[in-house]
């Protein structure tokens, strides 16, 4: 039988912690000079995936629940 492969999109943009998974948060990428700072600086840093979104992004990981 052959080896299980993980969804490689999601690879890059999960990570395992040990509550849960985190992601970037979005908007964040360019056209980021007419944003305001205060905007932009509450971009910065992860968050946790959504309740909903949980069991998705766990098939496509390949987690066992």
């Amino acid at each position: 039988m052959s080896k299980l492969k993980v969804h490689s999109g999601a690879s890059k943009r999960f990570k395992s912690t040990g509550s849960g998974l985190k992601r970037k948060k979005a908007n964040k990428s360019h056209i980021l000079t007419k944003m305001k700072t205060k905007r932009k600086r509450q971009l910065r840093g992860t968050t946790e995936i959504a309740k909903g979104d949980q069991k998705l992004v766990d098939k496509m990981l390949k987690i066992k629940t």
